[in-house]
């Protein structure tokens, strides 16, 4: 007899009845036979992940009609023509043309947040825009106007005047994220409004060297150019994160995409509807990591500067100072400790648990407020 395989879903099972029939005999060869022919029929059952989700499509009827396209007009100046001639040409020339603008044009994404028109999205989308336009998901066209902004975080609410109450979508915790989950992505890529993408969380915590609160959720999704403002749905249908880059060599999509978490934007919206900007806690120090000189880790966070009549200065931080601790939790990157600062409302305190010179002590510090610009 031929020596024979029988495949099954996940399975494959060889056989060579030549070799096995002299020491097995017939009735033991017809049993591994109809054993072998068992396994062509009784697959053994896939892990409950195989297959995926059975379709978004539910989930995209609910939320897209809250996404928007956005299109930006910005004045700037041309190019001055004569810079490469000799000075006493470009003098000449200049004295009979005066200097000319042109109107670029540029594109984006956002999500409703409230059907009054709050839209949120990137504030590299708006920043700098001269007019703003926002396309609804059934194409009725509106102009928007800025409520306020934040660079630091790169999150923007801009609002629209609509005739009746605007579809929005609701707020997820982006804390709940794990990786590996399955998330959606909607946006404007290369302008081509009313798109839909999907994939899982790749990574959580991602700093790209954006700014000083990175802390970004990575996606697979494809996201390019475009989609930069349009929000990232969880399975419920809720927003957890809000596209803002991509990390490829082309330009579009490689699959490495990443997204503020709601947890943050959330935050950002409140204060930039209800003031017009965010305030954030300050202290005035450099800051360094301190690993410990035995491999073992982390020893803290060490005071490498104190700038002069700084919060840090009067809070009694002294350079050489190594903080282990900020409010009973362990100081445990350099990201973190900023980012708790950042988060304690001006004139608000924190307790500072530090090593001087080898003793342990407590600092209560009184929190200022970030001078504009600081990263």
């Amino acid at each position: 007899m031929p020596t024979g395989t029988t495949r099954s879903r996940f399975l494959t099972v060889k056989w060579t009845p030549a070799a096995v029939a002299p020491a097995l005999g017939a009735p033991a060869l017809g049993a591994l036979a109809l054993r072998a022919l068992l396994c062509t029929f009784v697959p053994l059952a896939a892990p409950a992940w195989a297959d995926g989700p059975g379709s978004f499509a539910p989930l995209v009827k609910r939320v897209q009609p809250a996404v928007v396209s956005i299109r930006v007009t910005q004045t700037v100046a041309v190019q001055d023509p004569f810079a490469n001639m000799p000075p006493e040409f470009q003098q000449l020339f200049r004295q009979h043309f005066r200097a000319r603008k042109e109107q670029k044009q540029g594109a984006g994404s956002g999500f409703i947040i409230d059907p009054s028109g709050v839209i949120v999205t990137n504030n590299h989308v708006i920043e700098h825009a001269d007019q703003i336009s926002v396309a609804m998901a059934d194409g009725t066209e509106l102009t928007a106007r800025v409520i306020g902004a934040d660079e630091l975080t790169d999150v923007a609410v801009i609002k629209v005047d609509a005739p009746a109450p605007l579809p929005f979508v609701p707020w997820g915790d982006s804390r709940t994220l794990e990786v590996g989950d399955w998330v959606v992505a909607a946006g404007n890529p290369f302008g081509l409004g009313g798109s839909i993408v999907a994939g899982i969380v790749s990574a959580r915590g991602r700093d790209i060297g954006a700014g000083p609160f990175d802390d970004f959720i990575q996606i697979d999704a494809p996201i390019n150019p475009g989609n930069s403002g349009g929000p990232v749905f969880n399975t419920e249908g809720r927003v957890v994160g809000m596209d803002t880059a991509i990390a490829s060599p082309t330009g579009a999509s490689v699959g490495i995409g990443f997204a503020i978490p709601s947890e943050i934007i959330s935050r950002v919206v409140g204060d930039l509807r209800e003031k017009g900007r965010v305030e954030r806690g300050w202290l005035g120090a450099g800051l360094q990591e301190v690993q410990d000189p035995d491999g073992r880790g982390l020893l803290g966070i060490g005071i490498a500067s104190v700038e002069r009549s700084s919060p840090a200065a009067r809070g009694g931080l002294k350079p050489g100072d190594i903080v282990t601790a900020i409010n009973g939790a362990a100081a445990d990157s350099r990201r973190g400790f900023i980012k708790a600062i950042a988060l304690t409302p001006p004139g608000g305190t924190v307790r500072l648990t530090l090593q001087r010179q080898g003793r342990e002590m407590d600092l209560n510090v009184t929190v200022g407020r970030r001078p504009g610009g600081q990263g």
